[in-house]
């Protein structure tokens, strides 16, 4: 077939330690296999992996709720038997108990507010699993356990956007007079938040280098308290030695936060590496479809208590309609991301080698300058990068448009993670460490489930129309 051999030719990226991949509609591809492990000591589960990961760690029920029924026991030992099955297998099964629901493969979609009582005593004492709607649903539950497996976290919380999953557990754990590291390269919104809502509530943020590593502990103060990170960076991807930063933040009681929207727990474990808290936009991949906004947060046991009493405090709650859509995303994410990942790297080696492209920033090239952080932590790639358009400063952002209004398969359009291509001309003037690019423009790709000969036409059009000016 013409659409595989075309695959073939743009997928071989050298990274060390390959395996035959799952075939993609008959494509046979290449993708990298985790067998490196954190630094001993980091963390007691130091032998977790992304493609193949093994979940010890008891899985805890939202809102702390004790297993005590037979049904309980059998879900629990469903959970331990998923830890030697595939990444698809569990993420087909993790979440629901049909045996709870007699004997339907997925949950209830329950609505609901009001919850009541058997009688004044346990009313009083709130001595039932449900009391109210805002604190959980069995629809909700379900996300949230199906979450807390992948993660190998100790609690979920579910927000109503990706935004509202950073900055929920930034207001549980920062308090006026506090200080906190940030890195340069963030989703701008957090930015934002921090910029405005922090500082006002008179919390000192400082941002720093994405590059730093174990240096970041010069950087932290007698009242740091906190440290967020996000790998690969937000368009233009920098990685991040989050295992180094993470050791360092600990040795002086700061908690470490992370985005880790790009890779998915089916890639990278924040929790493994020595992150407290994983933070998530299940917009992206999760739903997959460009249809619900939702947020996940995810804490160790240390850190659960405060991001659960957080969660109540402020009132946060989401759907049991987008719950449902994000617990029936996660059972197609894992085949969604191979083919994601497959077709991104194929773009992204054939830009390589294009005249009107001065850089391609995608962690999985070996010309990446954090390749090496990439391929030692994480067990692959989603769907997105970006690359540097050559064009001088007056004319760049001509070009940039220029490149945009010729595309037809691609939207233009902010979000990414769901089934269509999307491209967006980046925005990095909000940089203060991590500058922007200097050879041009940045593109930012989302590639889609769409061919890859029909996507690389497309991006050859945008090219053309750029070239003419």
């Amino acid at each position: 077939m013409e659409g595989s051999r075309e695959v073939s030719e743009f997928t071989n990226f050298d990274v060390k330690n390959v395996k035959l991949a799952r075939s993609l509609g008959g494509l046979a591809l290449e993708l990298p296999v985790m067998n490196k492990k954190p630094p001993v000591g980091l963390l007691p589960d130091h032998e977790a992996r992304h493609l193949n990961f093994s979940l010890t760690r008891p899985v805890s029920r939202p809102m702390s709720r004790q297993r005590n029924s037979t049904a309980d026991v059998s879900m629990a030992d469903k959970t331990n038997a998923r830890a030697e099955q595939g990444i698809n297998t569990r993420l087909a099964h993790t979440g629901n108990n049909p045996s709870d629901y007699h004997g339907f493969v997925n949950p209830p979609v329950v609505h609901a507010s009001t919850v009541l009582f058997p009688n004044a005593r346990t009313m009083e004492t709130r001595s039932q699993k449900y009391t109210y709607g805002t604190r959980g649903t069995p629809t909700t539950d379900a996300l949230c356990e199906a979450i807390n497996e992948l993660e190998g976290a100790a609690g979920t919380i579910l927000v109503p956007s990706g935004l509202a999953a950073v900055t929920v557990p930034f207001l549980a754990y920062l308090s006026s007079g506090d200080h906190v590291l940030i890195v340069d390269s963030v989703y701008f919104p957090t930015r934002h938040f921090c910029d405005t809502m922090l500082t006002r509530l008179g919390v000192t943020v400082e941002y720093y280098d994405p590059s730093i590593g174990a240096g970041i502990e010069n950087l932290i103060r007698p009242n740091t308290r906190l440290v967020h990170t996000e790998a690969p960076g937000s368009n233009t991807f920098e990685m991040q030695d989050i295992p180094a930063i993470a050791a360092a933040a600990h040795r002086h009681g700061c908690i470490v936060t992370m985005d880790n929207t790009w890779a998915t727990p089916v890639y990278f474990r924040p929790l493994d590496y020595g992150v407290d808290v994983s933070i998530h936009a299940a917009t992206k991949y999760p739903s997959g479809h460009s249809d619900v906004l939702l947020g996940t947060v995810s804490a160790n046991a240390a850190h659960w208590p405060a991001l659960s009493e957080a969660m109540v405090t402020l009132g946060v709650c989401v759907s049991p309609d987008d719950s449902y859509q994000i617990l029936r995303g996660l059972r197609t994410m894992g085949v969604r991301l191979e083919r994601h990942q497959a077709s991104a790297l194929a773009i992204a080696e054939w830009l390589e080698g294009r005249e009107e492209v001065a850089r391609v920033l995608h962690p999985a090239l070996p010309s990446f300058p954090g390749h090496e952080l990439w391929k030692r932590d994480f067990g692959g790639a989603s769907g997105i990068f970006s690359f540097v358009l050559k064009a001088d400063p007056e004319n760049g952002k001509a070009k940039a448009h220029a490149f945009l209004d010729a595309l037809s398969i691609f939207g233009l359009g902010y979000s990414w993670g769901g089934f269509e291509s999307l491209a967006v001309h980046v925005n990095l003037s909000d940089r203060k460490v991590a500058k922007a690019p200097q050879e041009g423009p940045v593109i930012r790709l989302q590639i889609g489930l769409e061919d890859v000969p029909d996507i690389r036409r497309d991006v050859e059009a945008g090219l053309a129309a750029a070239n003419a000016l």
